[in-house]
């Protein structure tokens, strides 16, 4: 049985103060250098902590190397978390609030009474009747995602650099910035890191591993309108803001969309307009489970965008994908044990444990496929990139447990 004393909730409260919202409109990595505010104060953490080697590199990562404790070989296991917050609400000033004992009421937030957390929106309130709810004050993200996954690793950290009595192989960390605008391991350097296999602590509810995500693309339709004086237009001018417009009213009003999808449905999400009657880029990111849906989805796009565009013969449009990330489990397939170790560890902690997948990203599905399988582990964070945030202090304890747990199966298995 463990005995932790623990920190992470400290640790979590002093976090989340730290503004680190990345930018998708900056071209830096980090693409916000408050970003290495954060990295440097987890790095002094690390290092009074006596992890030597902690430190935060030019692009604001930061790498530490917890030594392994044991004789036998064990294979070099990295813990993940991003610095960053969501650009979609704004994460400065954040003002953490702590509920003790949740009664299993609405949540009204102090400092906008609009704000109000139901459990009627959240059913996964109701398993927190007793525990203690940490939110923001209505006015901001709370910024558990993925600062409580940033909490949970330091705080795991903490108990082994304190309690050598407790066997484990090398341990590696690894905190990103610009996770939430899909850049997060754009600079990762895996030869420094030296790890064989990872996790990242980015999950919901406590109990789940994530061995499957989305694939995911990006794409960008640019129309090429033609442009003339308004008062003499009849006849030549070919507007590219309607275009554009009338491509996207185009789109399946009943399916293929974010709020009409769920489970592994996939689908085709315009996020950006941008531009003149002359020329309008349109940006899309299309979401499958496989392969084979995420190009059938982009099909599909292409041939409403040329439907659309015949009827303008001035016209033109450009067709451009990027491949953002990969379904992590093609590759996490290859290797059974990772997730079979972390299932174990969680039902360690008394938890139930629920492999699943997820309709997003986290690093880890990149770094699967640059050679460090990775899948995601609960981190407690809820109702992420919203007001609406909130993470149980329990959960978070849970998340730690696992990780000390994890590393520990990793030696005795060895």
């Amino acid at each position: 049985m463990l005995k932790i004393d623990y920190t992470v909730t400290d640790r979590f409260l002093r976090y989340v103060k730290v503004d680190t919202q990345s930018d998708p409109a900056s071209n830096s990595c980090p693409s916000t250098l408050k970003q290495k505010d954060l990295g440097k104060i987890l790095v002094q953490e690390l290092l009074e902590l006596g992890i030597n080697d902690a430190h935060l590199d030019e692009h604001g990562y930061v790498y530490a190397t917890i030594p392994s404790n044991t004789s036998k070989k064990v294979p070099v296991i990295c813990f993940c978390s991003h610095m960053d917050t969501s650009p979609d609400c704004s994460g400065k000033n954040v003002n953490p609030v702590v509920h003790t004992k949740y009664n299993g009421q609405d949540i009204i937030l102090p400092k906008d009474n609009n704000q109000i957390i139901k459990p009627a929106d959240h059913p996964t309130l109701k398993e927190q009747i007793g525990n203690d709810i940490i939110t923001a004050d209505g006015t901001t993200l709370l910024g558990a995602d993925n600062k409580a996954g940033l909490a949970e690793i330091m705080d795991a950290a903490r108990f082994f650099m304190t309690h050598p009595e407790v066997k484990h192989g090398t341990i590696k960390i690894l905190f990103t910035p610009d996770e939430e605008i899909g850049r997060g391991v754009d600079k990762a350097d895996l030869k420094k890191l030296g790890a064989d296999f990872g996790y990242t602590m980015d999950g919901e509810t406590a109990g789940h591993i994530e061995d499957e995500t989305f694939s995911a693309d990006a794409v960008t339709i640019i129309i090429h309108g033609v442009s003339t004086h308004p008062g003499f237009a009849k006849g030549k001018m070919q507007s590219a803001i309607k275009i554009a417009a009338e491509l996207i009213d185009a789109l399946p009003k009943n399916q293929l969309s974010p709020e009409t999808t769920e489970k592994k449905e996939g689908f085709i999400h315009p996020t950006s307009i941008n531009g003149t009657i002359e020329k309008v880029e349109v940006n899309f990111i299309v979401r499958d489970f496989t392969n084979e849906g995420l190009l059938k989805h982009e099909s599909f796009l292409k041939e409403i965008a040329n439907s659309v565009l015949k009827k303008y013969a001035q016209a033109s449009y450009e067709f451009k994908i990027k491949e953002q990330y990969r379904n992590m489990k093609q590759v996490l397939d290859k290797h059974p044990h990772i997730v079979d170790y972390a299932v174990e560890a969680i039902s360690r902690t008394g938890l139930k444990p629920l492999r699943s997948s997820i309709r997003g990203g986290t690093d880890g599905s990149r770094l699967s496929f640059m050679g460090l399988p990775c899948p995601n582990i609960f981190a407690g964070e809820h109702a992420f990139h919203s007001k609406h945030e909130w993470v149980s202090v329990q959960d978070m304890q849970k998340a730690v447990e696992t990780i000390i747990h994890l590393c520990c199966i990793w030696e005795e298995k060895s």
